[in-house]
């Protein structure tokens, strides 16, 4: 009667088996079709990772943090309970609680996950089998096992992800900025520059984000001194915010003397992520500006450069400028500068109060040497490096279509980031109360 007692646990035998009724010819239509599920997971492709979430999991000060978490929960849920709270104190309990919930739920699921599974294997291992419909039961209760197994392995990378702490700009929409390089490579810099600006082109079509150009410098031999661009969608900002930077290309040049000689040249370009928040609503006093109007600089086109009507703002008291030279019209290009402006004063704002975001247009920049760059681009070698991490992948020339490689290699920043964002809050919160308990002493 033992099987009985087990079938609670496992919705699908308590389903095939009831001592009443029950047929071979149900045995071999249920294992088959459980089978089938088993040989369709196993031959999911799963993406490279810098460094799984799941061993977070079984980290000591992680479990530790958890549990005081869920302790803080209970105790909040509890105090909620009473009547006598203060109206001020209510709204705290309510808040933190409802910060706490997500959590809580992911943590009660694993945790009954668990206590099935062991019932599960404690069924599985006092089961002998006997007769040919036993060892039937043994096998769906080993598939049982498998896939109870898979899924606590899930929620326990769901807990581990609802830890991580999560930037109130990650939704935001952003400007992306791409500029070529001063120091090094030459017109292997600009050309770079414009490869790079249609990599992002290519994968804001692909993540179905909105691309705006708000201003486009092109260089000779179809190459680019500076683009930027407005990219709005869902999560913009926690996808490009670590694409900031100085980003190494290492090729043997399309044009020129070089490219004849086959010789390999080194250059660098620079990203700018500056996010956008909706809300955005920055004024600015127009005794602070100063406009200044210019002919458009580069092959124009459409008589673009024909008039003066690029637009160059600049924040006196800051020193932040912002220009834009995109179209014949002089009021467009300012509306377009002016919302430039915006962003990154806000940005400047942002950097002061958090350095640790490292999104500060400041800090991206750089001196955009080759010794800070986070990525190198070797068209020679057929490889792409995230310095950051190790991650490397091989066909750069699909890379630069800015599709799945490159959301694959983003995704494994991310998850690499957030690791390390999430032992820093556990590793900052033990600190926390090792010095309380010193000071209490």
């Amino acid at each position: 009667m033992h099987i009985i007692r087990s079938f609670r646990v496992c919705s699908l035998c308590s389903t095939l088996i009831s001592r009443s009724g029950r047929s071979r010819g149900g045995w071999r239509t249920l294992l088959l079709l459980q089978q089938t599920s088993i040989r369709h997971s196993e031959v999911t492709p799963k993406r490279f990772s810098h460094g799984d979430f799941l061993d977070l999991y079984e980290n000591e000060s992680v479990q530790k943090y958890v549990k005081q978490l869920m302790d803080e929960y209970t105790d909040i849920s509890q105090k909620l309970q009473h009547a006598h709270l203060s109206e001020s104190d209510r709204k705290a309990f309510i808040k933190k609680h409802a910060e706490l919930v997500p959590l809580a739920n992911v943590f009660k699921r694993t945790e009954q996950a668990k206590k099935d599974l062991e019932e599960v294997l404690s069924v599985l291992h006092s089961t002998t089998a006997t007769e040919d419909e036993d060892e039937h039961l043994i096998q769906l209760l080993r598939e049982e096992e498998t896939q109870m197994t898979s899924r606590i392995l899930s929620l326990k990378k769901d807990l581990i992800k609802v830890l991580v702490p999560t930037e109130p700009l990650d939704s935001s929409d952003v400007v992306l900025e791409v500029v070529s390089g001063r120091t090094t490579g030459g017109d292997i810099c600009q050309q770079f520059t414009r490869e790079m600006f249609d990599m992002y082109q290519g994968f804001a079509c692909y993540k179905n984000w909105d691309f705006k150009l708000l201003n486009y410098t092109p260089a000779e031999y179809g190459g680019l001194h500076h683009a930027a661009v407005r990219i709005a969608g869902e999560s913009v900002y926690r996808h490009l915010k670590h694409e900031g930077g100085t980003h190494r290309v290492q090729r043997i040049p399309e044009v020129g003397l070089s490219s004849r000689m086959q010789r390999i040249h080194t250059g660098t370009m620079t990203v700018i992520v500056l996010p956008q928040p909706k809300d955005l609503n920055l004024h600015i006093e127009p005794k602070d500006l100063r406009v200044d109007t210019f002919r458009s600089r580069g092959a124009g086109g459409q008589s673009v450069n024909t008039t003066d009507s690029a637009v160059r703002i600049v924040h006196l008291p800051t020193g932040i400028t912002a220009e834009c030279q995109q179209t014949r019209s002089q009021l467009q290009n300012r509306e377009t500068a002016m919302q430039m402006l915006r962003v990154r004063l806000y940005q400047s704002m942002m950097g002061k109060e958090t350095e640790q975001r490292h999104t500060a247009r400041k800090q991206q920049v750089g001196t955009r040497s080759q010794s800070e760059r986070i990525r190198t681009y070797n068209f020679s070698q057929d490889r792409v490096t995230d310095h950051r991490t190790g991650y490397s992948t091989r066909d750069i020339k699909e890379f630069m279509k800015g599709g799945e490689e490159l959301d694959e290699l983003i995704a494994d920043l991310l998850e690499h980031v957030e690791r390390e964002a999430l032992l820093e809050v556990v590793d900052s919160r033990t600190l926390s109360q090792s010095e309380s308990g010193q000071s209490a002493d």
